[in-house]
């Protein structure tokens, strides 16, 4: 079933609050829904969103956007250690963590409590606590905007890396809508707890731990630092983390010494360093102008702490922290939001 709003108000279907609009609004129920759309038709351009939670909407859309209510989560064998799952793009990446931590079944619960559907989860290839989205994702269920037919890609050619995928490479942004996700769970004992202090909120908790109990340890995590976009505008993590060259990394740590740079070497020789320790570094954690703000617990997160922000006021403070950063490390921070 399709059903179809014109001049639709996108306040509620974002994350940030934007008060904005579009000139068409679909939201569709199952994959053959997008084949009998007339596409001619429709407002131009054509933009597909989840919860947009990691969207910045920098004014009025004038053309159209659709949404998923493709929900469905079906475990495709249950009787191996690996256990693959097929997933809805409409579901909340939430709700599949939730779902696979109560089956008793590792390898989502690091990915607890990231806002957004599983379908952008996998064009964006979320990710926290050491964990992507890729890492669990055998193969994703595609409808081709140009073909006009079903296309499916195995893990291996969607390209993944840092927060991108070949879904969002110029040629094919927009032209591949994800209708459902294949995932690989595990049934096998194999918990992730070395990234951030996940095994500190383990502390007492008495091994061997469970996937709830590691779920409910990150859900502590994140509504410590994190705000929730139902009360406070956010889409969560505003920048990435700067992936450096060594040398670069010594730069920075030489510059700050005594102090310790927090950071995390990766497999190729470079290094990642949290763009939230140096924002704080230059003094903006907690910084307010206007109706937005840096959040006082998680400098890597903007806010629209008065719910009435206007797409300017946001764009302006994301600039003024790309500049600060800058003007201090020499490093320049880029948005992991995208603005449309």
């Amino acid at each position: 079933m399709i059903t179809r709003t014109d001049h639709y108000d996108l306040h509620s279907q974002n994350t940030f609050g934007m008060r904005v609009s579009c000139e068409c609004y679909i939201e569709y129920d199952n994959a053959a829904d997008l084949s009998a759309l007339d596409w001619d038709s429709l407002p131009r351009p054509v933009l597909h969103v989840g919860e947009g939670s990691n969207l910045l909407f920098t004014g009025d859309f004038p053309g159209t956007v659709l949404h998923s209510r493709i929900r469905y989560i079906k475990y495709v064998d249950m009787g191996a250690d690996s256990v693959p799952v097929a997933v809805g793009a409409g579901v909340k990446l939430d709700d599949f963590c939730a779902r696979a931590c109560a089956d008793g079944l590792w390898g989502a619960e690091n990915l607890s409590g990231i806002p957004g559907e599983v379908g952008a989860a996998a064009v964006q290839n979320v990710g926290a606590y050491g964990v992507e989205i890729k890492d669990i994702l055998s193969g994703v269920v595609c409808y081709d905007t140009q073909l006009h037919r079903k296309l499916s890609f195995q893990a291996d050619q969607c390209g993944y890396g840092y927060r991108d995928s070949m879904f969002k490479h110029p040629g094919n942004r927009g032209r591949y809508i994800v209708t459902g996700v294949l995932l690989r769970l595990r049934r096998s004992y194999s918990p992730k707890l070395d990234y951030g202090n996940i095994r500190k909120a383990l502390a007492d908790t008495p091994e061997p731990l469970t996937p709830m109990q590691v779920r409910e340890a990150i859900l502590r995590i994140r509504d410590e630092k994190l705000p929730d976009p139902k009360r406070i505008g956010s889409a969560g993590s505003f920048f990435k983390n700067p992936v450096l060259p060594r040398s670069e990394y010594e730069r920075i740590a030489a510059s700050v010494a005594p102090a310790e740079v927090p950071h995390y070497d990766l497999p190729d020789g470079t290094v990642k360093i949290p763009a939230a320790w140096m924002i704080d570094r230059c003094g903006l954690k907690g910084y307010a102008e206007g109706n937005v703000a840096v959040y006082d617990k998680q400098p890597l997160v903007l806010v629209n702490r008065s719910g009435q922000a206007a797409p300017e006021e946001v764009v302006a403070l994301e600039q003024k922290v790309i500049m600060a950063v800058w003007e201090r490390f020499g490093v320049e921070l880029h948005p992991e939001v995208e603005h449309i």
